[in-house]
C-alpha cells in the first residue's frame, strides 16, 4: 500500500536531531533549492510553448472550381440583359467547408479543406463567366452592379456535397433549382432543376474536387443553355 505523502514538517525525526542540515528551515539543502528555483521559469517556459495557440495549426488547403466554356453550337445570340442574383442555400451549404455526406440525414466537413469563397457566392462567380463564356450573351452581370435587366435568374443551391452512403468512392451531387423571372412585371417565365452525380476516382480529395468540378460543370452547361433558350423564347413571343 503507498504511503500518503505528508510535509517533512510532521514528520517524525524534522529538526536539528532528525539530520537536517544547519541554515535550511525546510531540511532541504540550500543548493538544492537554488537549482529547483532556477528550474522553475524553465519548466513553466516549456508547459507554454505546448500550448495550443488560435491560428498555429496548419492551414486548410484552398479549392477552387472552373466555369464552363463549351455549349451547343445552334445556341443563339441574345440582347436583352440578365441580372444573376446570388443562390440562395441553406446554412449547411452556406459555407466556405467542403461537404461530406456519411448518411442522408447528416451532413459533415471535410478537415484542412475550403472554397476559396462561400459555396453560394464562388456558385454565383462560375455562372456569371459560364454565361460570358458562352458568347452568346454580352448584358450580364449580379445584381450588385446595378445593371437594367431585361430577366433575373433566381436559383437555389440544393445539393453541393460528396456522398458515401452509395457505396465504393464517393460521389459528388451538385443540384440547382432556377427561375427566371422576367421584369419589370416580374413574372415567372421558366423554372426547373439541375442535378447531376459525377463518382470521384479515388477516395482523396484532389478526386474529389475533380469530381466536384466535374458535377458542377455539367449542372452549369445546362443552366446556361436553358436560361438563354428559355429567356429569347419569351422575348420572341413579347416582342
Amino acid at each position: 500500500m503507498k504511503q500518503a505523502w505528508t510535509p517533512p514538517s510532521s514528520r517524525r525525526g524534522a529538526g536539528p536531531a532528525g539530520g537536517r542540515r544547519r541554515g535550511s528551515k525546510t531540511g532541504v539543502p540550500r543548493r538544492r533549492i537554488l537549482s529547483l528555483a532556477a528550474a522553475g521559469p524553465l519548466a513553466a517556459l516549456a508547459a507554454a510553448c505546448e500550448l495550443s495557440v488560435p491560428g498555429q495549426g496548419p492551414p486548410p488547403n484552398l479549392y477552387r472550381l472552373t466555369p464552363k466554356s463549351r455549349f451547343r453550337d445552334d445556341l443563339p445570340v441574345v440582347d436583352w440583359q440578365l441580372i444573376l442574383e446570388p443562390p440562395i442555400a441553406d446554412a449547411s451549404l452556406n459555407t466556405t467547408r467542403v461537404a461530406l455526406q456519411r448518411d442522408p440525414t447528416q451532413l459533415e466537413y471535410y478537415a484542412r479543406s475550403s472554397w476559396t469563397d462561400l459555396a453560394p457566392q464562388m456558385v454565383q462567380t462560375l455562372m456569371v463567366e459560364s454565361f460570358e463564356n458562352s458568347g452568346r450573351i454580352v448584358s450580364i452581370g449580379r445584381e450588385a452592379i446595378g445593371l437594367r435587366a431585361d430577366f433575373v435568374l433566381k436559383s437555389e443551391l440544393r445539393e453541393f456535397q460528396a456522398e458515401y452512403f452509395q457505396g465504393g468512392n464517393p460521389q459528388v451531387r451538385v443540384a440547382i433549382n432556377v427561375k427566371l423571372v422576367k421584369m419589370p412585371k416580374r413574372a415567372i417565365v421558366g423554372s426547373t432543376n439541375f442535378e447531376h452525380l459525377s463518382p470521384a476516382e479515388a477516395d482523396n480529395m484532389p478526386d474529389i474536387i475533380a469530381a466536384f468540378d466535374e458535377a458542377l460543370g455539367k449542372v452549369l452547361r445546362r443552366l446556361v443553355e436553358w436560361t438563354i433558350l428559355t429567356g429569347e423564347d419569351n422575348s420572341q413571343q413579347t416582342a
